[in-house]
């Protein structure tokens, strides 16, 4: 059993669900509709007798809500269906940092904290000089701050200091 660090709940908006997501869906009363699934390449997964459902780029609220009127009148007079992240998909950090990788996204994260969680910076590691390319459009940024927030898919990359 997969059990969640932390969830991200329905009342959660900011958040959009892309593949790499590992999701929770909960119907109360009905565990053969209640499942935890990956979302893979194009963010789809097949759910029973509502077929397959695109969920990429919809909120977990989003999600909760199509699924619940999918259910409602055919198949259940009033689901009440809830819909978890309790996995995020990943985040990635290189450079002149102990354990380069790719991490577990998790909600607040800084460029700070995402370096921490690579176990800090090198001996050689330049801290002004810090590059991130936002998965969502590809544009890099050089010289970020370590305040600045990441997102899920996001690629920091911690250059060598020449001194």
């Amino acid at each position: 059993m997969f059990i969640p660090l932390f969830v991200l709940a329905a009342g959660e908006e900011r958040y959009l669900l892309d593949d790499g997501d590992r999701i929770s869906i909960k119907v109360y009363g009905e565990d053969d509709l209640s499942m935890d699934l990956l979302l893979t390449a194009r963010g789809r997964f097949d759910y029973p007798y509502l077929g397959r459902i695109q969920a990429a780029g919809k909120s977990v609220g989003d999600l909760q809500r199509l699924i619940e009127t999918g259910l409602r009148g055919d198949y259940l007079i009033d689901p009440k269906v809830t819909v978890n992240v309790i996995q995020f998909r990943k985040f990635y950090v290189n450079g002149e940092v102990n354990h380069p990788g790719g991490y577990d996204f998790q909600p607040g994260l800084t460029v700070g904290k995402a370096i921490a969680i690579a176990g800090g910076f090198t001996d050689r590691a330049s801290r002004n000089k810090i590059q991130k390319t936002e998965a969502k459009n590809g544009n890099t940024e050089k010289n970020v701050g370590l305040s600045q927030a990441v997102s899920p898919g996001d690629i920091i990359v911690v250059e060598q200091s020449f001194f």
